[in-house]
């Protein structure tokens, strides 16, 4: 019956609304243009939120997800910046200020690898990483927070004064040989997200962090892209498939809508249960 109510009838208007979590919000995701954060930034536009494409390389690419989130009917900014550096930071927040008249999500996804054995690693493999993956998030959740108490709270919008997601890894969790600079950067972006929760959860900003296992996205194409390759990551993946960009940014909406408003601190593993030990499956 209620299939073929009209658009317009009391139903659609009611499904409407709740599918629309995050209407009347601004977000900005960092690193959008591709993978994850791609995702994610489209997802929030369908959940009603106007966005800021944080990019740092290719121009079209970026434009195209901003006009894709147009077509939900929101506003689309697409910005670039390179988010270790606080000269880029900050104007991308005055920007998103100016045009769009402030920020309620802040989505701390733009990150990379550069994998070396650690007795080769360089300053610059280290430091990039690191500047990217944990510098990058600690600038912008600290302009986030900075606008968030300018601004006040809007109830009528959002239970919390402002919500930052950070996208971490299952290796803020399991250490990754070959990678200590990934690994290292995701183990601070966990204990910088608590302390931020927990300095801030009496002023109703909210910050927790999606931790993804093996995710289907062109930074571990190598891992999935043959069927050997994918066969071999299965051994890892209790769950039997790889992840999707949707598997998170569902997560990441929800974290941002009052659907988990006294969820703050915590780490979400959407990783198809890579953190069960599936060598012990069988006994070990």
């Amino acid at each position: 019956m209620w299939e073929s109510m009209p658009e317009g009838g009391a139903y659609w208007d009611k499904e409407l609304l709740r599918m629309q979590k995050l209407k009347g919000q601004r977000a900005l995701v960092t690193g959008a243009s591709s993978g994850i954060g791609k995702a994610i930034a489209i997802e929030m536009a369908r959940a009603g939120a106007d966005v800021v494409v944080n990019y740092l390389y290719g121009d079209d690419v970026a434009n195209a997800v901003a006009d894709e989130i147009r077509g939900h009917g929101v506003r689309a900014i697409a910005h670039r910046a390179d988010v270790s550096r606080e000269a880029d930071v900050v104007p991308m927040f005055e920007r998103m200020e100016a045009e769009l008249g402030g920020i309620d999500i802040l989505v701390n996804n733009a990150g990379l690898q550069k994998d070396a054995d650690f007795h080769d690693m360089t300053m610059e493999q280290w430091n990039t990483v690191i500047g990217v993956n944990l510098t990058g998030q600690f600038l912008c959740s600290r302009e986030a927070i900075r606008a968030f108490r300018r601004q006040g709270l809007r109830p009528e919008i959002s239970k919390a004064l402002g919500k930052i997601v950070c996208i971490s890894s299952v290796h803020e969790v399991i250490p990754w040989a070959g990678h200590v600079n990934y690994a290292a950067s995701k183990g601070g972006v966990m204990l910088m997200m608590k302390s931020i929760a927990q300095e801030y959860a009496s002023m109703r900003i909210r910050c927790n962090s999606i931790c993804p296992g093996a995710i289907r996205t062109p930074i571990n194409q190598g891992a999935w892209e043959t069927e050997e390759s994918y066969n071999a990551l299965m051994k890892l993946v209790p769950y039997k498939r790889i992840g999707e960009p949707d598997d998170i940014s569902k997560a990441a909406v929800w974290l941002a809508s009052d659907d988990s408003d006294y969820v703050t601190g915590a780490s979400i593993f959407v990783d198809g249960g890579m953190l069960l030990y599936p060598g012990f499956e069988n006994g070990g």
